[in-house]
C-alpha cells in the first residue's frame, strides 16, 4: 500500500506526524512517500502543486494530508481543489457526531451526521474570471456528477438505516434542481426514504435538532459549510475528520484549516488528523484497527487529555 503523505502548511505539519504515531501502532505494512505541497512551497518557488506532483499521485493508493493556506491572490492554485478534482475524488465524507466529554453549541449527545459532499463541481469548478471591476465563479451541476454522489449517500443511508436528506437551494439557483431532481430519481430507485431542506433552512435546523438528520447530500459549497457548523455541534473543528472517495483513490484529511496563529506552538488538536487515519483504515478494511483508534481517542478525553480549544492544557504530542 503506497501512501502520500502531505504535511501541507501551519498545523498540518504537527497533526499529521500525530496522525501517522497512531498509523504506526498497527503492524500494515505502507510505503510512505512525502510531498511538499501547498503555500509554503509556493512563496519559495511561486508553485503550490505541480503536474509532476499529481502524476505522482496517482501512482498513490492513498493520501494523508494535513492543511494548507490558501491566500486570496488570483495566481494562487488551490491545492485541494487540483488534487480533487484532477484524481477525480468526487465524494467527499464528513462524519459529525459527538465526542463523549466534550459538548458543542447543542448539549444533544444523541445525534449521528454523515455529510456527503459532491467534491469535484459546483461553486468550486475552478471556472472563474477575475478583473478589476468584475469577478465571475461558473457554478456547474451535471446529472452525472449528481446521480454518482446521490448513490454514494444512499449507499451510506441504507448500512447505516437513515433517512437521506438532499440539501439544495433550487427556489433561488435553478442549477439546483437538477440536482434535486437527480438525487430524488437515484434514492427512489435505491428504495431510501428521503426528504429535501432549503440549505438556509436546513443550517438552523442541524443547529436546533441535529437528532433529526441522519446522511445529509449535498452540493461542494452547501456540504463545505454545512459540516463546519456540524463541527460547531461537536465542539471543535479540531475533532471532524473526512475522507475524499474517487473511483480507485482515496484522501484523508482533517476538516479544520492550517490555523497559522497557533502554528509552531505544539497546541494544534490532532483528533481530526488521527480520525481521519481511522477512516483511512475503515476504507482499507481494516475495521478492527479502525475501531481501536476510536476507543483510543475516546479513552484520552475520557481522561481529561485535551487541547487548549476543548478547554485543556494538553499540547499535541500529550493527547498523541
Amino acid at each position: 500500500m503506497k501512501l502520500a503523505v502531505i504535511e501541507g502548511d501551519g498545523v498540518g505539519k504537527e497533526v499529521i506526524p500525530a496522525a501517522l504515531q497512531v498509523l504506526d501502532c498497527f503492524p500494515i505494512s505502507f510505503e510512505k512517500v512525502p510531498f511538499e505541497v501547498g503555500y509554503g512551497r509556493w512563496e519559495k518557488t511561486g508553485q503550490a502543486i505541480s503536474d509532476d506532483d499529481i502524476e505522482l499521485l496517482r501512482g498513490c493508493d492513498c493520501i494523508l494530508f494535513g492543511a494548507v493556506t490558501t491566500p486570496p491572490d488570483p495566481n494562487y492554485k488551490s491545492v485541494l481543489l487540483t488534487i480533487r478534482k484532477q484524481l477525480d475524488l468526487y465524494a467527499n465524507i464528513r462524519p459529525i457526531h459527538p465526542i463523549k466529554g466534550i459538548h458543542g453549541v447543542n448539549a444533544s449527545s444523541d445525534f449521528d451526521i454523515l455529510i456527503v459532499r459532491e467534491n469535484t463541481e459546483g461553486m468550486y469548478s475552478g471556472i472563474e474570471e477575475v478583473g478589476s471591476e468584475e469577478a465571475f465563479t461558473k457554478r456547474v451541476v451535471t446529472k452525472h456528477g449528481s446521480a454518482r454522489i446521490a448513490e454514494v449517500a444512499c449507499k451510506f443511508a441504507k448500512k447505516r438505516n437513515q433517512k437521506l436528506t438532499i440539501v439544495h437551494k433550487s427556489n433561488v439557483l435553478k442549477s439546483d434542481t437538477l440536482f434535486l431532481d437527480t438525487c430524488r430519481q437515484v434514492a427512489n430507485s435505491m428504495g431510501v426514504e428521503h426528504n429535501d431542506m432549503l440549505v438556509d433552512a436546513m443550517a438552523y435546523d442541524m443547529i436546533r435538532s441535529p437528532e433529526k438528520y441522519g446522511v445529509v447530500v449535498a452540493t461542494n459549497l452547501f456540504g463545505d459549510i454545512l459540516s463546519d457548523l456540524g463541527a460547531a455541534l461537536v465542539g471543535s473543528l479540531g475533532l471532524v475528520p473526512s475522507a475524499n472517495i474517487g473511483k480507485n483513490q482515496a484522501f484523508f484529511e482533517p476538516v479544520h484549516g492550517s490555523a497559522p496563529d497557533i502554528a509552531g506552538q505544539g497546541i494544534a488538536n490532532p483528533i481530526a488528523a488521527i480520525l481521519s487515519v481511522k477512516m483511512l483504515l475503515n476504507w482499507m478494511g481494516e475495521d478492527e484497527a479502525a475501531g481501536k483508534v476510536e476507543m483510543a481517542v475516546e479513552k484520552a478525553i475520557s481522561n481529561g487529555v485535551k487541547t487548549p480549544d476543548l478547554g485543556g492544557k494538553a499540547t499535541t504530542q500529550e493527547l498523541t
